[in-house]
C-alpha cells in the first residue's frame, strides 16, 4: 500500500496529502538529490532511511502548465505495480479541479479513493493475465528437445513471455534458433515483456548454430593465396625492411653557443635532504581573488544571430506558423521538443560533455517542458533553450557553501586544524594544485602545513619538499612504503602541536578500478575524517570523468567501515589553460554525476594560477 502521496506546488505549497510524514524525509531527499539536480527523467528514486526504517520508492508526475508535482511513496519491499496508473489518473482528475488561488482540496479525498480502486483493479486483471499467459509453459518443459521446434509459433511465444508472440508468428526461424542454440534452462529463463532481451539472446547466443562449420581446407587455400601474393610484392617489402637503422638523437646545436650544456638544473641537496634557503618571490594576487574564468564574449554573438534567423524546418504554412506563434495556446508534445533536443544534445557533446549526461539532460528538460503552453511569438527551440540554460544553472550551482576561508576560521576557534585532502587518478597535477590552493591560503594569512602522504609514487615526497621550501611552509613526511593513513594521522597531531590553520594531505594518484589503493585511501579518509575532500581531475576528459567520479564514490562507500560514509565534497579541475571555449563540458559531467560543487580551477603552472568557476559563462559557452 502507499505510504504517502503528495501533491504540492513549484513554489513548495502542499495542496493535498494523504498518510503522514515518514522519518527521514523521504519527499525532501528526492527534491534535493533528483529534481533539482535536473534527474527527473528517471523511472523512480530509492530512498535508503536511516538504520532501523525501512527503504522506500518515489515515482512522480507533473502538471508543467499549472506547475504542479504529483509524488507517491511507498517501500521498496512491495513492488506496487499501479502506482505509474495512479499518478497519471491524480493527475488528470486534480487538474480538472485546480484553482491558483485555493490552498485546500479536502473534497479529493473520495476522488482519490475511488482512483486508488481502480488503479489497483486494473493492476490485479493485468496480473492475472500474465499468469495465464504463462501457464501453456509448464507442460512445455516436459517436451522432448525436438518437440518444442513441431509447436505452433505462438506456443513457443507465450512459453518465453508475452512480448514476442508478434515476432515469432511472423519468423519462425527466430524459434528454431532459441531451440537449438540454447539449454532447456536458458529457454525458461527468459523475462515476460523483455523484447530487448528477446533480441540479444537470439543475436548472441543463440546465433552461433546458423554458422556452418569451418572448412580447413579453405584455411589452407586462403593461405596458400597469401603466400603468393606476399611472394610477388616480398622484394620490396624485405628491402624496406632491411634499410632502415635507428640513429641516435642529436642534441641541436645553434649558432653562437657551447655544443653541450648542463640540461640538469635541480638544487643541489646535501645528504639530510636538505639545499640552500629559497625564499620565494612574491608572485602577485591570486586568481582566486579575480572573478572571471572563460569570457565566452570573445566570439561575439553575431553566431547567436545567425541561429535564431535560422528558418523553421516546420512544414506548416506561413501564415498558419504566425497564428499559432501570436495565439500562443500550443501545448508542447514530445514530438515538438525531439527535433530542439537532438540539435542541442549534439551540442553539448561537441563542448566535451559525456554522452550519457547530455542524453539525460535533454530527457529531464523534455519532461519539464512537456504539456506546458507555448508563449505568444515564442518558438519551440528558444523554449527549449531557455530551459536548458536554467537546468545548467541549477547543476552547476553549488548547493552549499564553498567558502573555504569562513570554514577555516571556524574549525580555528575549535581549537583544531581544517583538514583538506586531496584524490585523484593518475597525472591530473594534485601536488601542484596542492601548493596553488597553499600559496593562496598564506596570502590570506593562514598557516598552512602540507602532509606527504604520497608514498607509492617515486619522487613524490621530494616534489612536495620542493614546494614547500619555496613557499616556506612546513612539510610531514615520513618517506616511502608506510602507511599514508597513519602518516596523515601523524600530521594532524603535528599541526595541532604547532598550531597550525590547515593541513594539506597529498596522496597517491591511483585509478579507479585499483582496489589496493582505493582501500588504502578509504582508510586515510575514514581515520581521519577530513573536513573536505576535493577530487583533482582534468578539464580534457570527456566520457571518462563519468566512469572516474562514479567508481571512486562507489569504492570509497563500499569499502568504508563506518555506516556514513564519507565521499567527494569538491573538485578542483586541472588544466584548465590547455582546452578552448568548445570543450569546457567536463565540468558539467563531473557535476553533474557527483553532486560535488567545482571549488577551483587550475589555469597554469604558476602559484597565481587558480581560479574560481564562472558558472554563467561556462553555461553561455555550452549553449553556444
Amino acid at each position: 500500500m502507499l505510504e504517502q502521496l503528495l501533491i504540492f506546488t513549484r513554489g513548495g505549497l502542499i495542496l493535498w496529502e494523504l498518510g503522514n510524514a515518514l522519518k527521514g524525509s523521504p519527499i525532501d531527499a528526492l527534491i534535493r538529490s533528483c529534481l533539482l539536480e535536473e534527474r527527473s527523467a528517471d523511472a523512480a528514486f530509492h530512498y535508503d532511511a536511516p538504520a532501523g526504517c525501512a527503504a522506500y520508492t518515489l515515482k512522480w508526475a507533473f502538471d508543467n502548465d499549472l506547475g504542479l508535482v504529483f509524488v507517491a511513496v511507498y517501500q521498496r519491499i512491495l513492488h506496487l505495480l499501479y502506482v505509474d496508473d495512479l499518478l497519471a489518473a491524480v493527475r488528470r482528475e486534480f487538474s480538472r479541479v485546480y484553482e491558483p488561488k485555493r490552498t485546500s482540496y479536502d473534497d479529493f479525498d473520495e476522488t482519490f479513493r475511488q482512483l486508488q480502486k481502480e488503479a489497483e483493479a486494473r493492476a490485479e486483471e493485468i496480473r492475472k493475465f500474465k499468469q495465464a499467459g504463462r501457464a501453456p509453459a509448464a507442460p512445455g518443459k516436459k517436451q522432448v528437445p525436438g518437440a518444442a521446434s513441431r509447436g505452433s509459433g505462438k506456443q513457443r511465444s507465450s512459453g518465453g513471455g508475452g512480448s514476442g508472440k508478434d515476432e515469432s508468428d511472423g519468423d519462425p526461424g527466430k524459434g528454431r534458433r532459441s531451440e537449438n542454440g540454447s539449454s532447456k534452462g536458458h529457454e525458461n529463463e527468459i523475462k515476460p515483456n523483455s523484447r530487448a532481451q528477446n533480441v540479444v539472446v537470439h543475436g548472441k547466443e543463440n546465433g552461433a548454430p546458423q554458422v556452418e562449420a569451418f572448412d580447413v581446407s579453405k584455411l589452407q587455400k586462403l593461405r596458400s593465396k597469401g603466400a603468393k601474393k606476399t611472394d610477388t610484392g616480398g622484394g620490396g617489402c624485405k628491402a624496406a625492411k632491411a634499410e632502415p637503422k635507428k640513429i641516435a638523437k642529436k642534441n641541436r646545436v645553434w649558432d653562437d653557443s657551447p655544443s653541450e650544456s648542463r640540461l640538469d638544473f635541480t638544487d643541489p641537496v646535501d645528504d639530510r635532504g636538505e639545499g640552500p634557503e629559497i625564499v620565494v618571490a612574491d608572485q602577485g594576487e591570486s586568481m582566486m581573488d579575480k572573478e572571471e574564468i572563460v569570457s565566452s564574449d570573445s566570439e561575439g554573438e553575431e553566431d547567436e544571430e545567425v541561429r535564431n534567423e535560422k528558418p523553421d524546418t516546420k512544414k506548416k504554412g506561413w501564415f498558419s506558423s504566425m497564428l499559432q506563434s501570436i495565439s500562443g495556446n500550443a501545448l508542447l508534445e514530445k514530438s515538438d521538443l525531439r527535433p530542439a533536443l537532438k540539435a542541442l544534445k549534439d551540442r553539448l557533446m561537441t563542448k566535451n560533455v559525456a554522452e550519457e549526461i547530455a542524453e539525460k539532460l535533454c530527457e529531464s528538460v523534455a519532461t519539464s517542458l512537456e504539456g506546458k503552453k507555448l508563449g505568444s511569438f515564442t518558438r519551440v527551440s528558444s523554449t527549449v533553450q531557455t530551459a536548458m540554460e536554467e537546468a545548467l544553472l541549477r547543476i552547476l550551482t553549488p548547493k552549499r557553501s564553498i567558502d573555504i576561508l569562513r570554514d577555516v576560521h571556524a574549525a580555528k576557534e575549535q581549537g583544531r586544524p581544517y583538514i583538506v585532502v586531496f584524490v585523484g587518478v593518475n597525472g591530473v597535477g594534485k601536488s601542484t594544485n596542492l601548493a596553488k590552493v597553499a600559496y593562496w591560503l598564506l596570502q590570506h594569512k593562514i598557516n598552512v602545513m602540507l602532509a606527504a602522504c604520497d608514498t607509492f609514487r617515486s619522487g613524490a615526497v621530494e616534489q612536495l619538499r620542493t614546494h614547500a621550501r619555496r613557499l616556506q611552509i612546513p612539510i610531514f613526511e615520513k618517506g616511502y612504503e608506510k602507511d599514508p593513513a597513519i602518516v596523515a594521522k601523524e600530521a594532524i597531531q603535528e599541526a595541532k602541536r604547532n598550531n597550525s590553520d590547515v593541513v594539506l594531505v597529498d596522496t597517491a594518484g591511483r585509478m579507479q578500478d585499483n582496489e589496493p589503493l582505493m582501500r588504502a585511501l578509504s582508510k586515510l579518509i575514514n581515520l581521519n575524517n577530513p573536513d573536505l575532500v576535493l577530487f583533482v581531475g582534468e578539464a580534457l576528459v570527456g566520457n571518462d570523468a563519468v566512469d572516474q567520479l562514479t567508481k571512486f564514490n562507489q569504492k570509497l562507500a563500499d569499502l568504508s567501515m563506518v555506516p556514513n560514509a564519507r565521499l567527494i565534497d569538491g573538485i578542483l579541475l586541472t588544466k584548465f589553460d590547455t582546452i578552448d571555449d568548445k570543450v569546457v563540458g567536463a565540468a558539467l559531467s563531473m557535476v553533474y554525476v557527483s553532486g560535488a560543487p567545482v571549488m577551483f580551477v587550475g589555469c597554469g603552472q604558476s602559484y597565481t594560477d587558480l581560479k574560481k568557476l564562472n558558472i554563467k559563462s561556462i553555461v553561455k559557452t555550452l549553449l553556444k
